[in-house]
């Protein structure tokens, strides 16, 4: 099982950490050992000072493919989640300041958890969905599936030219603005169109 995400696919987030809007998908991969299923808590690691939040639209792979064309890349998933990509913001500045590899700030162990997912049948349009983070009981985090830079077919064409997509694998798609930092005994909550599908406590 893979797992992928998309850097800088809605532009308000790409403007608040001041990076240039992509002309092309920003890739990177956690390890499994990142995942964290729902309801487990995260263990805020000792190496960091300032862990951000990212709150994602997570797709999971349901048939194996690769050098998927665009049109025909809806076949390939028939669920869509909740998850959060856990950022290292202050080594990811220092690895990008050298022009090294993020892999450190971003795949630590436990960076990845993820919720419940709901069937495409429950879902009414995936160009239309809302979802949302909160901290606390307070809403940090909003986004929306039409404001991603690209899309999911268009995102699952793009990686299967590179990686052979299989059965399991994991898509986070992008993280809207109001990424923020995160402390011990925050509570986040994960919500699609109102529907709570994710619940993290840091510990």
């Amino acid at each position: 099982m893979k797992i992928f995400c998309i850097g800088r696919n809605y532009v308000d987030h790409v403007k608040e950490l001041s990076n240039n809007i992509p002309d092309a998908p920003v890739i990177f991969m956690k390890p499994d050992t990142a995942l964290l299923k729902e309801g487990e808590p995260f263990y805020h690691p000792s190496f960091s000072t300032d862990i951000h939040h990212e709150i994602e639209l997570v797709i999971r792979i349901n048939r194996v493919g690769k050098k998927i064309q665009q049109e025909f890349a809806y076949k390939y998933y028939n669920e869509i989640g909740l998850g959060i990509d856990f950022t290292a913001r202050d080594i990811q500045t220092i690895q990008k300041q050298k022009g090294l590899p993020w892999e450190i700030a971003k795949g630590f162990d436990g960076s990845a958890p993820i919720g419940k997912f709901l069937t495409l049948e429950n879902i009414k349009e995936v160009k239309n969905i809302n979802f949302s983070l909160q901290k606390n009981s307070e809403i940090v985090q909003q986004g929306h599936s039409n404001l991603m830079i690209y899309s999911f077919d268009y995102i699952i064409h793009y990686l299967s030219q590179y990686f052979t997509l299989r059965v399991g694998d994991l898509i986070y798609t992008g993280t809207p603005a109001g990424v923020s930092k995160v402390s011990i005994g925050d509570v986040l909550e994960g919500f699609i169109e109102g529907e709570k599908m994710l619940h993290c406590e840091v510990k």
